[in-house]
């Protein structure tokens, strides 16, 4: 009983190899519909495999015909029924964008079917996006009449332009993986059936590369995104780290003679 409860909560999935962890949003009869225990969980799972060294990319995808339909609406009325309880729902919702935001590798959203909602955000919320030509994209808070996270709402902006954020969230519409792509919210699209191959590829290629150049290179774009001083510092921090450590040597070594490099991200 206690596992069938469990099945109809949903849970996530996580599988690590060779430096690239999967992150499977796992709930497919509910089109992986997130509760504040699968929020919670998520912000966990992510910040623990930031935090692990062999952790080199991180790919978030849900399991079935869909990526998320966002936040499972029909736990609403109990907790997110006033201010009060929205506060520490959207703390939890909050907590599990900026982990994904702020994890120090790259992290890939791989697409299909519905993305909405707290789908979309988590998405927004990744480094890279590629999608199924099926996926459709919306964000319904206006016809929910709630508002979105301010910093998620950011997220969305930076991926998807100002422009098109405006009539995503004014007029609750969805849209396309064509338009997605268009707008640069998608960084490509692939044919049905091929997602969790080419995301897998595009991860293997991210994680074979110098580790703390890819970390430098993402706090640096973060930094130039942010405005924020204190990002900026950092990203200076995590650069002149590259030209002290093995792999730069490494590097350079691989080059003259001609070979494939091995990076340790030391």
């Amino acid at each position: 009983m206690a596992n069938q409860k469990k099945a109809q909560s949903g849970s996530l999935k996580t599988e690590v190899s060779e430096g690239v962890a999967l992150v499977t949003i796992d709930r497919p009869h509910r089109k992986n519909a997130i509760t504040q225990a699968m929020w919670l969980e998520l912000a966990e799972t992510v910040t623990a495999l930031g935090k692990n060294p062999e952790t080199r990319m991180i790919v978030i995808m849900g399991a079935g015909g869909d990526f998320s339909a966002g936040a499972d609406i029909g736990e609403f009325d109990e907790v997110r029924r006033n201010a009060e309880t929205a506060r520490f729902y959207e703390n939890a919702n909050s907590a599990a964008f900026a982990a994904v935001r702020d994890a120090p590798v790259p992290t890939l959203a791989a697409i299909r079917g519905i993305c909405f909602g707290g789908g979309f955000g988590l998405a927004a919320a990744c480094d890279l996006r590629v999608a199924e030509d099926d996926a459709r994209f919306c964000v319904p808070a206006a016809k929910l009449g709630l508002a979105y996270p301010v910093d998620a709402m950011i997220d969305i902006v930076e991926a998807l332009g100002p422009q098109l954020a405006r009539y995503l969230t004014y007029s609750a519409a969805s849209i396309d993986a064509a338009t997605a792509l268009s707008a640069g919210f998608l960084l490509e699209i692939v044919e049905r059936g091929t997602l969790e191959f080419r995301a897998r590829e595009l991860a293997r290629v991210i994680a074979a590369n110098a580790p703390l150049s890819v970390r430098a290179s993402k706090a640096a774009i973060r930094a130039s995104l942010s405005r924020d001083g204190k990002a900026y510092q950092l990203a200076e921090a995590l650069g002149a780290a590259t030209f002290d450590s093995l792999d730069y040597g490494e590097g350079r070594s691989a080059f003259r003679e001609k070979r494939k490099p091995q990076f340790h991200g030391k």
